[in-house]
This record gives structure tokens, sequence and C-alpha cells, in this order.
């Protein structure tokens, strides 16, 4: 099963990123879809070397999480600050995991991928649930 998490304040928890690496052990397909502007966008539109390096500091941090988690670097989609909807639409997720109400609310008026939001209390059912019913 194909899934994604948003990274800030959602995958960059450690309660996150253990049932990410769950969902790794368990054979699913697992992808952050975060509103960070990539590395590369960073540097064709940016000049300040202060602003870059804190871009790519910020990344890093992201890069070392995903690592840890067992999340491939493929697998890793930079928004770059558009909406998410725009980049999981139609790409077969069977749930997207985030803290932005607007981005989920997005979701769920677009695509078949269920939106959980992970600051309540049941996310993790929420998400279990959506793997068992989508086998």
């Amino acid at each position: 099963m194909k899934v994604s998490f948003d990274f800030d304040s959602t995958l960059s928890r450690p309660d996150v990123q253990r049932f990410a690496k769950w969902c790794v052990s368990e054979g699913h397909e697992v992808w952050i879809v975060t509103s960070r502007i990539s590395d590369e966008t960073a540097q064709e539109e940016y000049t300040c070397n202060y602003t870059l390096d804190r871009i790519f500091k910020s990344n890093k941090k992201l890069f070392r999480v995903a690592d840890n988690v067992g999340i491939k670097r493929e697998h890793i989609i930079f928004c770059n600050f558009t909406m998410k909807i725009d980049s999981i639409e139609g790409k077969g997720f069977a749930f997207h995991l985030d803290d932005d109400v607007d981005e989920l609310m997005a979701i769920k008026s677009r695509d078949t991928c269920r939106p959980i939001n992970v600051n309540h209390f049941d996310w993790e059912f929420d998400c279990e649930e959506t793997l068992r019913t989508d086998l």
C-alpha cells in the first residue's frame, strides 16, 4: 500500500516516525509529501546565502529522519509551497497524514486518498484501519 506523511509537525514527531517505520517494515510504500522547498528549487530562487543555508540545514534534518525511517530519497516530494493535493492527486495513496486542515480538506475534496489529521487522538487507528480496509 502507498501512504504519505507530511514532515513538519507530523513525521518530525517520534511517535509518527515509529508508525512510519512500522509501515516500512510491513512492506508499505512510504512517502514524504512536504510543503517545503527543495534544495534545487531554493538554489534557483534564492541568492541570499543565509536563506539557502537555513533551507539546506532544515532539509538535512528531513533527510536524516527519512533515512532513519527507511524512506527512499525518491519517495520524497517537495511541493515548493504549493498545495500537496497537486502532487498526490491520482497517484494511488491510501492515506495522507498531516497537521494542516486546509491541506487535508483539499485532499478530501479532490482525491480518493484518505486525509488523516495527526492532531486527532485516533490518527494511528485511522491509518491502520485504512491499511486493513484497502488490502
